[in-house]
């Protein structure tokens, strides 16, 4: 079977969070009753070619960023899919990092720059009331 590899960074600290895609699929149908989801791969994979399979990769590290950058605020049950315990507050810089595939057998690693994402400019201070 295929487990996503996703690097959270928040707040400077790194952890990796491994997933099956029944996983996502079942964190996709949770938030579909509390925030509007951006489209999530299709379940169905006929072939495992290495190409499919980056595309697979691919959509699923968009459909994450997609929530992060569409939400000011991120639902519990996302939070907890990534092993977030605590959200600072401002300034918000977070990032799904990227995916490194891995199977369990043969193990044909796909080499991922990580991403990194801020949802308010990180240079910029909030302005004070």
């Amino acid at each position: 079977f295929q487990v996503f590899k996703i690097e959270v960074l928040m707040s400077g600290r790194k952890h990796f969070v491994e997933k099956r895609y029944s996983e996502f699929h079942a964190l996709h149908k949770k938030l579909k009753k509390f925030i509007r989801t951006p489209e999530i791969p299709s379940k169905h994979v006929r072939n495992w070619v290495p190409k499919v399979l980056e595309q697979r990769r691919q959509g699923l590290e968009l459909y994450l960023q997609t929530i992060i950058l569409e939400n000011e605020e991120l639902p519990k049950i996302f939070l907890d899919f990534l092993n977030v315990r605590h959200v600072p507050t401002l300034p918000k810089a977070e990032s799904c990092g990227s995916f490194d595939e891995t199977e369990s057998e043969e193990s044909s690693k796909l080499s991922h720059q990580p991403v990194l994402l801020f949802l308010r400019d990180p240079y910029v201070l909030p302005k004070a009331n």
